[in-house]
């Protein structure tokens, strides 16, 4: 994991859009409340989290209805 800090939970709150920012260069950070880390917030990009499963644009432009997706199952 590149660039990993700790912050307060407080912190993130009252500079949310500072962080925001900060996770879209590359940044990630766990968040600790009461001395205890309770969450990492990071890019989705980060991890290979997010993967596309289909692009319904390709069934039909502007998306498909689900009885159409259905049907070709």
């Amino acid at each position: 994991m590149k660039n990993l800090h700790t912050i307060g939970l407080k912190e993130l709150r009252e500079n949310i859009e500072t962080y925001i920012e900060k996770i879209k260069e590359g940044g990630s950070f766990i968040v600790m409340k009461k001395s205890k880390p309770v969450f990492k917030i990071s890019s989705p990009d980060e991890d290979d989290l997010w993967q596309p499963v289909i692009d319904f644009t390709k069934i039909k432009k502007g998306g498909a209805a689900i009885a159409d997706l259905i049907s070709r199952l």
